[in-house]
């Protein structure tokens, strides 16, 4: 599957936002975003032209897709399912992306970003429910555990993520617990949850068109 493997800071500047895709470095000095705040390319600095409502739509998919890493196709499978679901669309999708694994290791504060919480998903580091799970798209459900490999304890990275966690805290719908490396799904997520600035509706009528 194709992959994006340029700089991932242009997403932020783009998208006129810190999506924090690389972590620590998102909250540092050496931040692209802070010291350009400005649209990538050549004429980034110049744009000022009025977007239409199909452009801010557009913009606000790019924006969610680009933040939890998935491809097109992967999102709009994400959307459809969230669609055939009971409920409010919009809300669904945002809690079908936050049940990644990929995504709950991160929230856990195992990894540093989500790309990195699916790179090592996919090497075997974590175990879901006692067994190890290597697809970073499965969904986690209410009770389930999730815990750190005891081999892959000592990784640097893991480690020093599980200590700067503090600084993005642990949503409440997962629980904790740093010394045995293990967390748990307490329930799914609701809307206030959710504290990033995400309009979740206009990708309804984004897609609805």
């Amino acid at each position: 599957m194709a992959r994006y493997t340029d700089s991932v800071c242009r997403h932020c500047r783009r998208e006129n936002m810190k999506l924090y895709l690389k972590g620590d470095r998102c909250y540092s000095d050496k931040c692209a975003f802070d010291r350009r705040s400005y649209p990538p390319g050549e004429h980034g600095e110049r744009r000022g032209r009025k977007i239409s409502d199909y452009g801010i739509q557009l913009r606000e998919k790019q924006k969610v897709k680009r933040m939890y890493g998935l491809s097109e196709k992967q999102f709009r499978l994400f959307f459809e399912r969230a669609d055939r679901q009971k409920g409010i669309t919009g809300t669904n999708l945002l809690v079908l992306l936050e049940r990644r694994l990929d995504n709950v290791v991160y929230r856990l504060g195992f990894v540093n970003s989500r790309a990195q919480g699916r790179q090592f998903v996919r090497h075997n580091h974590f175990r879901v429910n006692g067994k190890k799970v290597n697809i970073p798209s499965y969904l986690v459900n209410i009770g389930d555990t999730v815990e750190v490999c005891e081999k892959s304890r000592k990784i640097p990275d893991i480690a020093d993520s599980m200590e700067a966690v503090v600084r993005r805290g642990i949503p409440q719908w997962l629980d904790m617990q740093k010394e045995n490396h293990k967390g748990s799904v307490k329930g799914f997520p609701v809307r206030e949850d959710l504290t990033m600035p995400m309009q979740e509706q206009l990708i309804v009528e984004l897609y609805s068109k």
